[in-house]
């Protein structure tokens, strides 16, 4: 499995991690196999949040990594906070949402039951997870720094913020954010469609990201790319879609020359671009895991992977 070092941050990290949103559907022998899988690949790198099922993904993943005894520095645990749901989702603490909330002593409390929740003493990186427009960077700074310092943070960083949100969180923290989880896949290219339509005046020129592609690569910050199977906003798988024909036609072509699967090549199409972005795989099922993690068999060239992107109904100017 190939590595990436997050962010700069000298943490080498697998360039596909697993997300464990949905572990908490699995049986304890289920999710013990689906991470088995994911480790036999290479993977080193586990994204979760403290919302995702109300926390029980977080406590799934704990009690499977604590179930297969491996020494805590062979692979990183990554989670976030900062949503409240109707229900909260630190223990009896009372809190009732929605809303974001950015206040140091929620930040400290969701690190600290994460922890609990993951039975290990650190997190490898914390994310602010979505925008807080309430937020006082101060506090985010004095909690940041309270982490740090106890040793229960390593890295920082955040999710779904475009280069100005960064910056301006960025310039009360002392510790550098080294990455952005955002969501990006072959039917998700927003960020790189309005770097070709610029000072053009149809729909794919309009910038919804705010030019975070290029912020991200500048200030070497690794960008996660979440959900990199879905199109639209959850709405669906399109690999093997047929509302998809001509994108899973291409996928097909080319995991045929490579002896390889179409959940690969899609794998591949993101891992190929020189921003070098984390992929984080969303799938519970160890076969598909087996099929995402071939990516480095994919020998992509360039003509190809515009192929793909032109697959998908972009254009290009």
């Amino acid at each position: 499995m190939p590595k990436l070092n997050l962010g700069n941050s000298g943490l080498m990290v697998s360039d596909v991690a697993l997300g464990v949103m949905r572990i908490a559907d699995k049986s304890t022998p289920e999710a013990q196999a689906v991470v088995q899988t994911a480790l036999d690949k290479g993977i080193n790198f586990f994204d979760t949040a403290d919302i995702y099922a109300g926390g029980r993904s977080s406590t799934a993943l704990g009690q499977v990594l604590h179930n297969l005894k491996l020494p805590r520095d062979q692979y990183f645990i990554q989670s976030k906070g900062g949503i409240i749901l109707e229900n909260g989702q630190i223990n009896g603490d009372g809190l009732t949402g929605p809303r974001y909330d950015f206040n140091k002593e929620h930040i400290i409390a969701a690190v600290d039951t994460e922890l609990q929740r993951l039975q290990t003493d650190y997190l490898d990186v914390f994310l602010l997870h979505r925008p807080d427009t309430l937020q006082d960077p101060t506090e985010i700074a004095e909690a940041f720094d309270q982490l740090k310092t106890s040793g229960k943070v390593r890295q920082f960083g955040v999710s779904n913020m475009n280069p100005w949100q960064v910056e301006f969180l960025q310039a009360s923290l002392h510790q550098k954010l080294v990455t952005n989880q955002l969501q990006f896949g072959l039917m998700h290219t927003g960020m790189i469609d309005a770097e070709f339509h610029v000072n053009m005046q149809d729909q794919p020129s309009i910038d919804h990201d705010g030019g975070i592609l290029a912020y991200s690569r500048l200030h070497q910050m690794t960008i996660q790319a979440w959900s990199p199977f879905q199109y639209g906003f959850f709405a669906g798988p399109f690999i093997d879609n047929p509302e998809f024909p001509e994108v899973n036609a291409k996928l097909q072509e080319i995991a045929n020359k490579n002896h390889t699967s179409k959940n690969a090549v899609a794998v591949a199409w993101i891992t190929y671009h020189p921003a070098h972005m984390q992929v984080i795989l969303g799938s519970m099922n160890p076969t598909r895991i087996d099929e995402m993690t071939d990516h480095n068999q994919v020998q992509l060239t360039n003509q190809e992977w515009y192929d793909l992107y032109l697959a998908t109904g972009n254009d290009l100017p």
